[in-house]
């Protein structure tokens, strides 16, 4: 579990007081990781056992057989100490990783039926473990008022308070620095219906 039962408590907690001051929506997500990735090692395993032959018909007599053999070998040696968690998430290109995280999120969104809130302004903050990821989505109700700038200020409370260890903290900064702003651009109207679980889930 990344956050605990007390801790998810609180960010509920933290959300709902948020939402009786705006129209918005907050819904949160944290992801343990959002992709296994393992084409990469072999990936990697199959460059290193193509790449040993060459030194070794250069610089060995060894006959073709026996390096065809250690070819194997090394191919099943380094898939499987590449594909050790703590080995493989360090391997995987950067890029690769965001845009599976990214498309998580995006995933998360519309899972959640975010983007099916009255006056489109649903708000998914979206963090994921391995990936060192986090991510705000508004929708279009809201997006077209508030500028990036206000989630990147939401994503770097995130991302710091993971990084420490504390995500739960990092998600009741979140909400709180999302709910501000909500709250100014979206009052909440008369009904001021809840239409979204308060709550952050684990996936």
């Amino acid at each position: 579990m990344l956050v605990s039962r007390p801790d998810k408590d609180r960010i509920s907690a933290v959300i709902a007081a948020v939402e009786h001051k705006t129209s918005g929506e907050i819904f949160c997500v944290i992801a343990r990781q959002c992709g296994d990735y393992r084409t990469i090692p072999l990936i990697w395993a199959a460059a290193f056992a193509l790449l040993l032959p060459l030194p070794l018909i250069l610089l060995s007599p060894m006959r073709a057989s026996w390096i065809y053999m250690l070819q194997l070998a090394v191919f099943a040696i380094a898939s499987v100490i590449l594909s050790i968690p703590a080995i493989r998430f360090h391997i995987v290109p950067r890029r690769s990783m965001q845009q599976q995280a990214h498309a998580e999120a995006v995933r998360q969104f519309l899972a959640q039926g975010l983007h099916k809130t009255e006056n489109r302004t649903g708000v998914l903050i979206f963090a994921s473990e391995a990936e060192h990821y986090a991510e705000v989505i508004a929708d279009e109700g809201i997006n077209e008022k508030v500028p990036q700038q206000v989630w990147d200020e939401a994503i770097a409370v995130l991302i710091a308070a993971i990084a420490r260890g504390r995500p739960a903290d990092g998600f009741v900064g979140a909400v709180e620095r999302c709910g501000a702003v909500l709250a100014q651009h979206f009052p909440p109207g008369a009904l001021n219906r809840n239409e979204l679980p308060d709550k952050l889930i684990e996936i």
